[in-house]
């Protein structure tokens, strides 16, 4: 007989099945137990009246992992609608520690250090499944939505000679006696990969040795890159970006649903056209009406970015806004310049629900632009992507979107290690 999962019985009234996972809870009565079998699709609950099966189960730790085979028989009364009747049961594994936390409840009752200690057992409770799995819906909505635009799924290097964003710390390693680092972005190689795709996007994890101990930052993420050519400017990457974006969130809708409704959070709507503000712009309207001095810092800090999402909701009714017009001191060489401001750059920030998600814009694409954005520094390490522009290179640009961070804000967690799987950072290397 092949296994069923919990989420397919409703499909097999009246027959025989067996399912396979993880028990969950039992509930012993005067004759009859009541046992939860937790599975990856859900839950289910057995009837045992046997008097010889409820005393070999009831002796069994919570999370023992066994296979029943039972009658599928549908009822209101039982969770999900259904439950098993007149089992047979063969445990496969016993655990041979107790459990850290009840899974059986509702939310865990730790906090978060201990949960992460304990990542193992922690990451076996509904509601942290059932965030991984958003996460998932997220990234495959990712790769829909830009294969649907003729983007090419690329897989590049994170072991990389030089460093790729001047304002952030790289990780150091050996590489056969000669210096290397972990990549902080595939930025490079995709750009490099627009001159042979010209439309690429990548799915893969980026390493940042900043020594910021936030509920935002992570030392090793997720990143959803994107880059494509022969764009106007950056309003075209935003404009691809929104669509991505809403393609994200379809997906959530129609994969996760039922995740999402166990966590208690709707999708956010993606507006026909993001609304967009000039980052000088922004910080007038943040100083006129809080009175802090903002006007001429080269970027927002995290109290500013709420203001402006509070704007947005309140304005226009959007979760999402586009931020534009960096200063050219806070974005990295190959930015390219607004040709209309000096000093500022054809670059934007995505922010949703007041946090940063998306950094983006156009690059510099012609050899001569490049080699002079890079000033004093030694372009030899960079020889491999100088190459792309010596052999002609298209206008181009594209963005990235952190996965911990979207996934945090989607279902309303304070912080990204709770949308994490096994963080890294500042202080943690383990589990």
């Amino acid at each position: 007989m092949e296994r069923t999962f919990t989420s397919d019985l409703a499909a097999q009234s009246g027959r025989r099945v067996r399912v396979a996972g993880w028990l969950h809870h039992q509930r012993q009565l005067a004759r009859v137990a009541f046992v939860l079998v937790r599975d990856a699709a859900g839950i289910v609950q057995v009837v045992v009246e046997d008097e010889g099966l409820r005393a070999r189960l009831d002796v069994l730790p919570p999370d023992t992992v066994v296979e029943v085979e039972g009658t599928v028989t549908l009822t209101d009364q039982a969770p999900g609608g259904l439950e098993l009747h007149d089992p047979e049961v063969r445990v496969l594994s016993t655990p041979t520690v107790t459990m850290p936390f009840e899974l059986r409840r509702p939310e865990l009752n730790a906090q978060l250090p201990t949960l992460l200690d304990h990542a193992a057992a922690a990451l076996r409770h509904p509601r942290r499944r059932a965030v991984a799995r958003v996460a998932a819906a997220s990234v495959a909505g990712f790769r829909a939505a830009l294969d649907a635009l003729d983007f090419t799924e690329v897989h590049t290097p994170k072991l990389v000679a030089s460093a790729t964003e001047t304002g952030a710390n790289v990780f150091a390693v050996d590489y056969f006696g000669r210096r290397a680092h972990l990549a902080q972005s595939p930025q490079f190689y995709k750009q490099t990969m627009v001159g042979v795709l010209e439309r690429v996007y990548e799915v893969g994890p980026v390493f940042r040795a900043e020594p910021h101990d936030t509920a935002r930052h992570l030392a090793e993420y997720v990143s959803l890159d994107a880059e494509m050519g022969f764009i106007g400017d950056h309003a075209d990457v935003m404009a691809v970006l929104r669509s991505t974006l809403a393609g994200m969130v379809d997906a959530v809708r129609t994969r996760a649903p039922g995740d999402m409704a166990a966590l208690d959070v709707t999708p956010p709507e993606v507006p026909a056209e993001i609304p967009s503000v000039d980052f000088t712009t922004a910080q007038h309207m943040i100083e006129a009406d809080t009175g802090e001095p903002t006007v001429g810092e080269a970027d927002l800090a995290p109290t500013h970015e709420r203001w402006i999402g509070e704007w947005a909701r309140r304005e226009h009714g959007s979760d999402f806004v586009f931020v534009t017009g960096y200063p050219a001191a806070k974005r990295p060489f190959y930015t390219h310049p607004d040709p209309a401001r000096p000093g500022f750059t054809n670059s934007f920030d995505l922010l949703f629900r007041g946090i940063e998600l998306v950094t983006g814009g156009q690059r510099l694409h012609r050899y001569e632009d490049v080699m002079a954005a890079l000033g004093d520094q030694d372009p030899g390490p960079l020889a491999g992507y100088l190459d792309a522009f010596r052999y002609g290179m298209p206008p181009h640009g594209g963005f990235a979107i952190g996965l911990e961070r979207w996934t945090a804000r989607l279902v309303g967690a304070a912080n990204v290690r709770e949308v994490t799987l096994f963080p890294r950072d500042l202080n943690r290397l383990s589990p």
